[in-house]
């Protein structure tokens, strides 16, 4: 008769292959017991042995379930290295999340529910749910009408169809002179001239669109107000006032991304002062979890139409299922809760950064979860990326950000919600013992 241990071998190696998936149940010990010739007491120490490796849960009353795999532990920072600590993608995450999320998924797992939640959805939703997403999205005093919603997959779709529907082939888009990488890909897959437009420390600077396009019409102008990629800059209400001005002056619709503006909820959108010139472009994959794909665009009346339809023409239109989670979730308090929590960790991880980065010209915001990092001389952002990348870690070079033949400057942004937040110190020891180092101590054969 089999031992125990190797039919816990066996269905191990089932579980890491794939064949058995997280939340799959085991049959009852002496099903399981039947189907692999053993006895019952031996299908009793294998579900033991299987519990005691992590890879299954108990649950009384229901039975035994695959575990979800426990996140990869970051790695150390040796050289060379065979795993990365990721400073490049930026998605926080918080210990409580998913106990929080299951909670209120709890209800929309009843049959009933969840068939009505597998349905197809629509990119302009239920009354209900646009009424929630209104109250996601409101800042500072400002709520937007809920049925000037519209939603798509995830944030990025939102851009590119409000992009599409303003800019057509050809034609310029004005951006901040240091802009988000999605935009320089959406506007080459459209044909699009990406304008760059000057910015300072309180953000773009207005007289800059009148400028670029007296040159040359603009048609829109893409921009991201509040806790902006990579500079983490907020503008402040006279800037967002004046830069509503010029919009409404030159008849130039801007495209508002306000995906990170959820750690500065307290101060309004542009939108709030320019809502016929200003589509909202928002999103829930930094705001709940990574894997919730869900994006909100807040359409002026003139463009409504538009921008259905270009969602819908682009197969952008959201899963209902993601919906219905977000409309419970906004209801029983579960957004409310992630937000803070989220934005306390910014502030931790910021103190990490404030810490270890104590005397470089670092730019940031204590809300943020990136950092803009000045490198010092003689390093330059490829060689010091690199010299990052031969420790372990991935960090993201300006030219990422910048447009056009814009020369780019010597820094990298530095993504704080990845890693564990030891990990993420660690990493930011290692970096700024590079910076105090000259480029060529790390170079090798």
């Amino acid at each position: 008769m089999r031992d125990y241990q190797s039919v816990a071998d066996a269905v191990t190696e089932e579980i890491r292959s794939g064949g058995l998936r997280p939340g799959d149940r085991l049959p009852p010990q002496r099903e399981f017991a039947r189907r692999h010739g053993i006895a019952n007491s031996t299908a009793a120490r294998v579900y033991q042995e299987l519990a005691r490796r992590g890879l299954t849960v108990g649950e009384v009353g229901r039975g035994t379930f695959v575990r979800a795999a426990s996140p990869a532990t970051d790695p150390a920072l040796t050289e060379p290295a065979t795993t990365r600590i990721d400073l490049e993608l930026n998605y926080p995450v918080v210990p409580e999340q998913s106990a929080l999320l299951a909670e209120g998924l709890a209800g929309l797992l009843r049959p009933d529910a969840l068939a009505e939640a597998l349905r197809p959805a629509g990119t302009a939703a239920l009354p209900a749910v646009q009424d929630s997403a209104a109250d996601i999205l409101a800042a500072g005093g400002w709520r937007p009408d809920p049925s000037r919603i519209l939603f798509s997959g995830n944030g990025r779709q939102a851009i590119a169809a409000a992009i599409a529907t303003v800019v057509p082939p050809g034609a310029r888009l004005g951006v901040e002179e240091l802009t988000y990488p999605v935009v320089k890909a959406i506007a080459t897959r459209l044909g699009i001239t990406l304008v760059p437009l000057p910015m300072d420390g309180e953000g773009l600077i207005p007289e800059a669109i009148e400028e670029a396009h007296a040159t040359a019409p603009l048609h829109a102008v893409y921009v991201q107000p509040r806790l902006h990629n990579p500079l983490s800059l907020t503008m402040p209400e006279a800037r967002a006032e004046r830069l509503a001005a010029v919009l409404q002056n030159l008849c130039i619709p801007a495209v508002e991304d306000a995906i990170w503006s959820f750690l500065h909820n307290e101060r309004p959108p542009l939108a709030a002062h320019a809502p016929e010139h200003t589509i909202l472009i928002d999103s829930l994959s930094k705001r709940i979890a990574p894997g919730l794909t869900l994006g909100f665009v807040v359409a002026p009346a003139a463009l409504s139409t538009d921008i259905n339809t270009t969602l819908r023409a682009s197969g952008s239109a959201p899963a209902r299922f993601a919906l219905e989670a977000a409309h419970r979730w906004q209801q029983d308090g579960t957004v409310a809760a992630l937000v803070e929590a989220k934005q306390r960790e910014a502030a931790v991880r910021q103190r990490i950064a404030a810490r270890h980065l104590n005397g470089f010209a670092v730019q940031s915001d204590p809300r943020s979860y990136h950092c803009w990092w000045r490198l010092p001389h003689p390093w330059r952002a490829d060689t010091f990326v690199a010299a990052a990348a031969r420790h372990g870690i991935g960090v993201v070079p300006a030219a990422a950000f910048t447009v056009g033949d814009n020369h780019a400057p010597n820094a990298v942004r530095l993504g704080l919600a990845t890693p564990q937040p030891d990990a993420l110190s660690q990493a930011l020891a290692t970096l700024a013992e590079l910076a105090r180092s000259a480029p060529e101590d790390f170079v090798t054969d």
